[in-house]
């Protein structure tokens, strides 16, 4: 959608690393977080996230 990350962060509430940890696989975001990015974003959570359980 054309954030950068600082942008990004900013809109959610967090620090630029937590969106690059986000974004690496490195931090599972909180339920929070999560559709706070998704309302920002406007995509559902659903597609922002995979769910690894939702793959079994």
């Amino acid at each position: 959608m054309g954030y950068r990350q600082e942008d990004l962060a900013a809109a959610v509430g967090v620090s630029r690393q937590t969106v690059i940890a986000i974004e690496n696989d490195r931090y599972d975001p909180s339920l929070a977080l999560a559709i706070r990015l998704s309302r920002v974003l406007k995509t559902p959570v659903e597609e922002l996230f995979l769910l690894e359980w939702a793959m079994r």
